[in-house]
């Protein structure tokens, strides 16, 4: 397959470029890119830095894919910003590279869907399957597990941790981490409850999930402390995955803040 570069195009001839590229109309690819098999560059798509971009990763108009950190400790280190195959990046996204304090790489899984606006800062870690709908936003640091969710208009804090399959309601403003199946939302961002719908949707076993919601309701009932609660749940539900996934995260940065839910 050939690559196919429009006359209006500026590809830096250094830039690596696979099989199958299609890079459109007034797109500017810099000199230390590399473009996976079938990448597409719609139109007006500019790609800087150190940035690789996975096969069939589709780009459109006027995202900015790779320039400069927005991070005033920033000064110039070779960074990276790593990007999976499939996922699609709509318009006016924006994607910054890692700095010398987050280990120097900003890392995308693969088959995303980032919509229009939306933005993942530097230094973040963001799963397979992730969902960023019109115009949230990723702090720098932040993580982001496997099939997570995050409603527009939202904003996650720098250095938050959100597990795997969780849902973040839109206009939600998320200061503290976000554990896996849990589902938060309002302008600063309250555990609500489980991500049901999601998991339902994703085949999950309906024994498996009416463990979790119990374990749910032991871990943040009235009794005890949260600490003794974790330990509960994890003598009560210790064969249970999805439950073991839920207290690997708690315990992985114990001294990290949760969300939780409101009182009353």
């Amino acid at each position: 397959m050939t690559v196919t570069i429009h006359p209006t195009a500026v590809v830096d001839p250094a830039a690596t470029l696979g099989e199958g590229v299609f890079i459109g109309p007034f797109s500017v690819v810099g000199p230390n890119v590399e473009l996976g098999d079938g990448v597409r560059l719609v139109s007006h798509v500019v790609v800087e830095g150190r940035t690789r971009i996975g096969k069939g990763t589709e780009i459109y108009p006027f995202a900015s894919i790779g320039h400069r950190p927005q991070d005033l400790k920033y000064h110039g280190e070779p960074s990276e910003l790593i990007i999976g195959a499939h996922n699609q990046i709509r318009e006016h996204v924006t994607m910054n590279p890692g700095t010398e304090g987050g280990g120097m790489v900003t890392r995308v899984g693969d088959h995303g869907l980032f919509m229009m606006g939306s933005h993942v800062a530097h230094d973040c870690i963001v799963g397979d399957h992730v969902i960023m709908a019109n115009n949230a936003t990723l702090g720098g640091h932040v993580t982001l597990g496997d099939y997570v969710i995050i409603g527009g208009l939202s904003a996650v804090r720098q250095f938050v941790r959100i597990g795997a399959h969780a849902m973040i309601g839109g206009m939600s403003g998320v200061e503290n981490d976000v554990i896996p199946y849990g589902l938060v939302m309002g302008d600063r961002a309250r555990l609500a409850g489980l991500n049901l719908v999601g998991l339902e949707r994703r085949g999950f076993k309906k024994d498996d999930i009416h463990a979790l919601r119990a374990a749910y309701r032991m871990l943040f009932g009235p009794e005890g402390t949260f600490a003794e609660r974790v330990e509960e749940v994890g003598r009560d539900f210790a064969d249970r995955a999805l439950i073991t996934d839920v207290l690997d995260f708690i315990r992985a940065k114990e001294a990290r803040s949760l969300c939780q839910p409101r009182e009353g």
